[in-house]
């Protein structure tokens, strides 16, 4: 099959849950005989790339804002893609999904697929226009498709609820890879094994705010326990600089907290290998990919109690109160005292992600869905409006 992917900034993942899931899913697509293309910003990949990992890359203009950056990019990308005659066309978000009408409009022998990745309108960082154009986007990802994706049994109760739409349930998944070693932490001064990691967008609806409380908390109240400790947290600013700075500010003078940036390849693969555990602190989720890699390297994670986390970590001792610095900083010194615990949570955390969280696997499942039947009265619905 022909695919095109659209709703990405771009390939390679520079950051980015969508990015990594596009990326990962496209080139096990591709290993499995498939021809992929994904359409990507130039701010976000350079246009010199053509392809990678098999995946065939094309560009599209955008407007970079914060608002018209993704849905410009949407449309000028649409137009693009049905000129080249593919097969699939696989939205991926709610926002770009709001114009997965114009291929079903335009070129009804296409396949039109979208990915429902999180309830995007929850998070902070959008005004109420931005809410609305993303209400409606989960309205469109549900009503114009042929078919919908939901990365969490949380999202598709959503979509069930919400617009009466029966999703697939598809989760995002890891790349099972080899211990890097711990070379690469020596830029930071890193010993394994003695740092909680976070690694994320600094918005502010992932929480990096409550982890930096609580961990200056747990040092303040357990100076002895945490003194060969730091925190690492790994990730840069997305139209959000006023919240890194106050990150930076609120981390004031505290050398034990590290502010690492964006990292990729053998650099992050190196933090996640050798953290003593990931803490997930965000308010809403889809299906958070990094809790996913770090559980792939065989680690703990702490992660915020809400559903869509509940529904990967089991183990309420790894869970805190949604943001609640108190309970936070009283897990991480609980758990920094039982390192049996955290070592056994990291074993069992493997072992989910062999059976349930593996790319190959999810990437099968996606093709299934492209082949299959539909029993669709949208576009009789659209050309009849």
């Amino acid at each position: 099959m022909k695919i095109i992917f659209i709703g990405q900034k771009g390939i390679p993942a520079v950051y980015g849950g969508i990015e990594r899931h596009v990326e990962e899913l496209a080139a096990e697509l591709v290993k499995q005989g498939h021809e992929v293309f994904a359409y990507a910003r130039k701010w976000y990949t350079p246009d010199t790339l053509k392809e990678h990992r098999g995946i065939k890359i094309l560009y599209a203009p955008t407007i970079r804002t914060k608002h018209l950056d993704a849905i410009a990019h949407t449309f000028t990308a649409t137009i693009h893609a049905l000129f080249q005659k593919p097969d699939v066309i696989h939205y991926h978000g709610v926002g770009p999904s709001l114009l997965s009408w114009i291929p079903r409009l335009f070129a009804p022998k296409i396949k039109v697929i979208a990915t429902f990745h999180c309830i995007d309108r929850y998070h902070q960082k959008w005004g109420l226009f931005a809410r609305i154009m993303l209400a409606l986007g989960e309205k469109a990802a549900c009503v114009f498709p042929h078919q919908t994706i939901g990365v969490s049994k949380v999202i598709q109760k959503y979509c069930l609820n919400e617009f009466n739409k029966n999703t697939v349930h598809n989760p995002n998944g890891v790349t099972i890879e080899d211990n890097p070693g711990a070379k690469s932490l020596a830029k930071w001064n890193l010993t394994p094994g003695k740092y909680l990691l976070m690694v994320s967008r600094l918005v502010k609806h992932k929480g990096a705010h409550y982890l930096i409380d609580a961990w200056q908390s747990a040092r303040r109240d357990y100076p002895e326990l945490t003194r060969d400790y730091q925190l690492v947290i790994v990730g840069g600013s997305s139209f959000t600089d006023d919240y890194v700075k106050y990150l930076r500010q609120l981390a004031g003078h505290d050398q034990t907290v590290i502010f690492t940036d964006w990292q990729n390849g053998e650099a992050l693969n190196a933090l996640y290998a050798n953290c003593t555990m990931l803490v997930h602190p965000s308010e809403n989720e889809g299906l958070p990919i990094t809790v996913l890699q770090a559980m792939g390297f065989g680690r703990p994670a702490l992660v915020s109690d809400i559903a869509e986390h509940q529904e990967v970590i089991n183990d309420s001792r790894f869970w805190f109160m949604n943001t609640s610095t108190y309970s936070l900083a009283e897990r991480i010194v609980e758990l920094i005292k039982n390192p049996a615990l955290l070592a056994e949570a990291g074993q069992k955390n493997l072992k989910t992600v062999e059976r349930f969280y593996q790319w190959s696997n999810i990437a099968k499942k996606t093709a299934e869905i492209y082949r299959a039947p539909t029993i669709d009265k949208t576009l009789k619905k659209l050309q009849t409006a």
